[in-house]
């Protein structure tokens, strides 16, 4: 047997429990310790940090709250680390390691990879008329940050060089489990099948308890959320790994949790374009081998891109949001009428004052199902969380909005009270532009002591020419049959993400022979029907034949996308599940007494 990598997950974003990293360092009996703390809007708030003082702009409670307490076991044990924690600043991250590693009495060599902050060369950019990838829009005049998503072979460099901790900026997830199985089985740039294997490991670990049943469809079949198990990557050198966790942690670790983190955030899981190869993973296969160990195989690659994707984040006014709690008989029509009170008050003020009227309003009835839009059934709702946000050019305008909130507790509906959190604060827009680089324009290197390494990216011999689509699998239903409706949750599990303004939609078939007749309901024109009163642009639908499944992508699904979006929702978190109620038709037989799905038959009678 050649030797396995044990690699462990502590954190799957900014603000995730110290617990994990702990947990896994104490009782893991892991190689490597992983973290992912970063997304595009963290990036934003993190320049911001750093505009401030130029010695933050990174994830903080990586050294005061992981690194401090943990550091000497972490020697100890020799677990290397790989973490995205340097944000827009990993030199003072790095800054900040180093004076607690003398504090505690550690000695741990840390390497920081460079080259992924793009924002100095913002100019040539904007001259060279770089417009975004998805609306065609140009580079907007200030940006808060730029950076492009490097891959993992710098990460691999850094480890080669003899680094115990390697800290980067903005890197795909992915790759903080990449880099650590390049260095340790000698993969090369164009062993594009392990790299995507790899890359496909890093994927299912890096939201941390997402993959051992936080946040799984069937939830009352998870136990123990208040001890959540961190995630553990056994890797092989042939690309095969089995997922699992720490032994006597809650949750739990089976094809269906597993399969719900794969699909999450994928857009065609044959063409999954990452920097260092282009993924498939249509054809993976997921094998329960023990209680809390499933096996992943299955994962393919081809030549990846000559170009980064480059995430740049800036600022667009400023938003406010407002809550409050409405009861009472006809709680949803008070709550809509006290909602649009307020906004034509606000307006009608600004407007005296001398200010232009709100660029976007949005009001929510929640507890009236409001995220459900045309197949809401909770107008009889007697309490209900009203969600009141607005957007403006003009910081002092929405000053006027946050104070015409509290008249209304004495000039509209009776009972509304529980004003969450005072007066709501302004706060600034941050939206997102995307778009590709060249990856021969863009010097990465690895700093490790006084050294400075440069790194080779390797590009590929010629630019991939466009894969054909895959084959539409045939129907395979027989519609002839007398039939009857269940609610999408009773053949499927699923989960949902974002990125950007595009919402994905992971449905995975509890049986295969479910597939076909799911195909046939969950068309793209139903979808987006379904999702009329969100999604503003194109749904796509892709196969994914491994996992029994079906992904969608609802392009201009989240209302701009995170604190860009007005909503409450902003990610799509919510969508997978609000789509569980999704009538499919089946075979009447499988309704009937002592059919597959007779009890469906019962819930829905009761």
């Amino acid at each position: 047997m050649g030797k396995t990598v044990r690699i462990g997950c502590g954190a799957g974003f900014w603000g995730d429990s110290p617990e994990g990293p702990k947990q896994l360092v104490r009782s893991g009996a892991i190689d490597y310790l992983v973290m992912d703390y970063l997304a595009e809007i963290t990036m934003s708030i993190l320049a911001r940090m750093k505009a401030k003082r130029a010695d933050m702009g990174y994830a903080t409670d990586f050294v005061t709250m992981v690194m401090k307490p943990l550091a000497k076991e972490i020697a100890d044990k020799k677990i290397r680390v790989v973490t995205n924690a340097g944000g827009v600043n990993p030199g003072a991250c790095r800054d900040a390691l180093l004076a607690v590693f003398k504090e505690v009495g550690v000695d741990l060599k840390v390497a920081v990879v460079e080259g992924d902050d793009l924002l100095p060369s913002a100019d040539r950019y904007r001259s060279n008329g770089t417009r975004e990838m998805f609306s065609g829009a140009p580079m907007p005049d200030k940006l808060a940050s730029m950076n492009a998503y490097l891959g993992a072979f710098p990460i691999a460099a850094a480890l080669d060089a003899g680094a115990d901790i390697v800290l980067t900026g903005r890197v795909v997830d992915s790759a903080v489990v990449l880099g650590p199985l390049i260095h340790e089985f000698g993969w090369g740039a164009s062993d594009y099948h392990l790299l995507s294997a790899g890359s496909l490991a890093g994927h299912i670990i890096e939201c941390g308890t997402q993959t051992t049943g936080g946040i799984f469809t069937d939830w009352r079949d998870v136990e123990g959320w208040d001890r959540m198990g961190f995630p553990i990557a056994l890797c092989e050198a042939d690309g095969s790994f089995v997922v699992t966790k720490p032994e006597g942690t809650g949750g739990q670790v089976t094809p269906a949790t597993v399969a719900e983190q794969i699909v999450y955030e994928v857009g065609d899981p044959c063409r999954y374009i990452l920097p260092d190869v282009l993924a498939d993973w249509s054809e993976v296969d997921l094998e329960q081998t023990a209680v809390d160990q499933v096996r992943v195989t299955g994962a393919r690659g081809s030549a990846p891109t000559d170009s980064y994707k480059v995430s740049a984040t800036y600022a667009d006014g400023y938003r406010a949001v407002a809550t409050m709690m409405i009861a009472g008989r006809e709680a949803p029509a008070k709550a809509q009428a006290t909602a649009q009170a307020i906004l034509k008050r606000a307006s009608r003020l600004m407007q005296e004052e001398g200010f232009d009227d709100f660029s976007e309003t949005s009001y929510e009835l929640l507890g009236s199902e409001t995220n459900y839009g045309a197949q809401a059934r909770g107008g009889a709702a007697r309490e209900i969380v009203l969600k009141i946000a607005v957007r403006h050019a003009n910081r002092d305008a929405l000053a006027i909005f946050a104070r015409e909130i509290y008249p209304a507790a004495t000039a509209m509906a009776q009972s509304l009270t529980g004003f969450a959190g005072g007066r709501p604060e302004p706060q600034p827009v941050i939206r997102l532009f995307s778009f590709l680089a060249p990856k021969a324009d863009i010097a990465v290197t690895v700093r490790l002591d006084d050294e400075v390494l440069p790194i080779e990216v390797s590009l590929p011999p010629a630019q991939p020419g466009a894969l054909p689509p895959p084959d539409e699998p045939e129907m395979q239903v027989d519609a002839s049959l007398p039939l009857g409706t269940v609610p999408l949750i009773a053949l499927a599990h699923g989960r949902s993400g974002d990125k950007g303004d595009i919402a994905n939609i992971g449905i995975l078939a509890r049986h295969a022979d479910y597939l076909p007749w799911l195909r046939r309901s969950l068309s793209t024109k139903a979808v987006k029907t379904y999702f009329a009163h969100f999604v503003n642009g194109d749904v796509e639908r892709f196969e994914w034949s491994g996992l029994n499944g079906l992904n969608f992508l609802l392009h201009e699904g989240l209302g701009g996308g995170g604190v860009a979006s007005l909503r409450h929702d902003p990610q799509g978190k919510a969508l997978a599940q609000i789509l569980m109620d999704f009538p499919v038709e089946v075979p009447a037989a499988w309704l009937e007494v002592g059919g597959r799905l007779a009890m469906w038959n019962l819930e829905e009678a009761a």
